[in-house]
C-alpha cells in the first residue's frame, strides 16, 4: 500500500510541511481544524548525544492534528540514539519518522545535525539506516540539495535511498541559500530521475497554480506545503478543489475557526503579551496573501500593547476590508 496515495479526486498527496518557530503546535491544530490536506509532520525534535529519550518524546503527541496522521521529525548525529528515540515514538503511536535533513540554523549544523549531514553521506545513510532497521513504521527523509553547494547531491539522494526510508522530500535550495533565492525546482526534476522511492516535492508552492506547476515541471509523487499555508490556510482546499473541478473560497466562519483553534492552542499560562504576539506573527503571514493586506500589514503589525480580544478587534476588520 502506497504512503503517498492519490486522492479520490487524483489530486497527489498533500503534506503540510515541519516548520520550526511558527509550525508549533497550536499552528498545526489550527491548520488541522480546517483541514484539506492528507498528513503533517512535527517541527524537529532535537536528540543531542546526551538525549534523556523518554523526557524528549513528551513532546511529541499522536492525536494533535487528528484524524489527520502526525508524522515525528527527528534531528541528531548520533545513530543508536536517533534509532532509540525512534523507538519511543513508535511506541507512542508515530504513524512515521521524519529524518531532518534540512535545517539550515548554525547552531544546528555546527553540530553535524540538520543540513549538516549533507556533507556526509555516509553519516546519513547510517543514522536513517539504524532508524529504518529500529522500527516497523515507516521511515522518511527531508533534505535540502547540499550544504554550501550541490556536489555531493546525487550521492546524498543515494545514501538516503540506499538507506530503506520510504520516500523523500526535496527543498531545493542549499543551507548557504537558506530561503532566500527561488527553490530550484530542476533539481527536484533531477532528483525523481535518480530515485527508485517516491519523491515529495516543496518549496515556493504559494498557490494552486505553483502546485500545479510544480507537478508538471518536475513529475514529483506528492506535495509538501510550509510558508505558502501560513499565507493561505486554506491553500489545500483549494488544490484540492482544482483536480475536483470545483472551487473554494474561504470563509469568515472557516477563518475565525482556524483562529479560534490557534489561540486555544497556545500554552496553559502564556502571558497576555506573548498571546498577541503569537497572534502577530501569525496574521503577519495571513497578511501576505495579496497587494492589498500587504498594504495593512503594517499597520497591523503596529497595534500597540493591547489584550488579545482587544488586538483581534482591531486586525481583524483590516484584514476583511482587504478581501472585499
Amino acid at each position: 500500500m502506497s504512503l503517498l496515495p492519490k486522492n479520490p479526486n487524483e489530486c497527489p498527496t498533500l503534506i503540510l510541511a515541519p516548520m520550526e518557530g511558527v509550525g508549533d503546535r497550536a499552528f498545526r491544530k489550527a491548520m488541522a481544524s480546517v483541514g484539506g490536506f492528507n498528513q503533517a509532520t512535527t517541527e524537529f525534535i532535537r536528540v543531542p548525544t546526551n538525549a534523556h529519550i523518554p523526557s524528549l518524546s513528551k513532546f511529541y503527541d499522536p492525536l494533535e492534528t487528528a484524524p489527520i496522521p502526525l508524522a515525528a521529525q527527528l534531528m541528531g548525529v548520533d545513530p543508536d540514539l536517533m534509532a532509540e528515540m525512534a523507538i519511543e515514538l513508535e511506541r507512542k503511536g508515530a504513524p512515521r519518522i521524519d529524518l531532518n535533513c534540512g535545517c539550515p540554523s548554525g547552531t544546528v549544523t555546527g553540530k553535524g545535525a540538520g543540513s549538516g549531514l549533507l556533507k556526509e553521506p555516509t553519516l546519513l545513510n547510517k543514522i536513517a539506516r539504524a532508524m529504518v532497521m529500529a522500527v516497523s513504521i515507516p521511515v522518511s527523509l527531508k533534505m535540502r540539495s547540499g550544504y554550501e553547494d550541490t556536489s555531493l547531491f546525487k550521492e546524498n539522494l543515494l545514501a538516503a535511498e540506499e538507506s530503506g526510508v520510504k520516500f523523500i522530500t526535496l527543498h531545493p535550495r542549499t543551507k548557504v541559500e537558506g530561503y532566500g533565492p527561488p527553490a530550484n525546482w530542476d533539481l527536484i526534476a533531477e532528483a525523481k530521475s535518480i530515485l527508485k522511492i517516491p519523491l515529495v516535492g516543496n518549496g515556493d508552492i504559494l498557490t494552486v497554480d505553483h502546485a500545479l506547476n510544480m507537478l508538471k515541471h518536475t513529475k514529483c509523487d506528492a506535495l509538501m506545503i510550509g510558508r505558502g499555508s501560513i499565507i493561505n490556510p486554506f491553500i489545500f482546499h483549494e488544490i484540492q478543489a482544482h483536480f475536483s473541478g470545483t472551487a473554494h473560497k474561504a470563509s469568515k466562519e472557516g477563518l475565525l475557526t482556524y483562529l479560534n483553534t490557534f489561540i486555544s492552542g497556545l500554552p496553559e499560562g502564556m502571558p497576555e503579551r506573548g498571546k498577541v504576539n503569537k497572534m502577530k506573527q501569525l496574521m503577519g503571514f495571513l497578511f501576505k496573501a495579496n497587494a492589498s493586506l500587504l498594504e495593512k500589514r503594517q499597520q497591523m503589525l503596529q497595534l500597540g500593547h493591547l489584550s488579545l480580544d482587544d488586538f483581534l478587534n482591531l486586525a481583524l476588520p483590516l484584514y476583511k476590508d482587504a478581501l472585499r
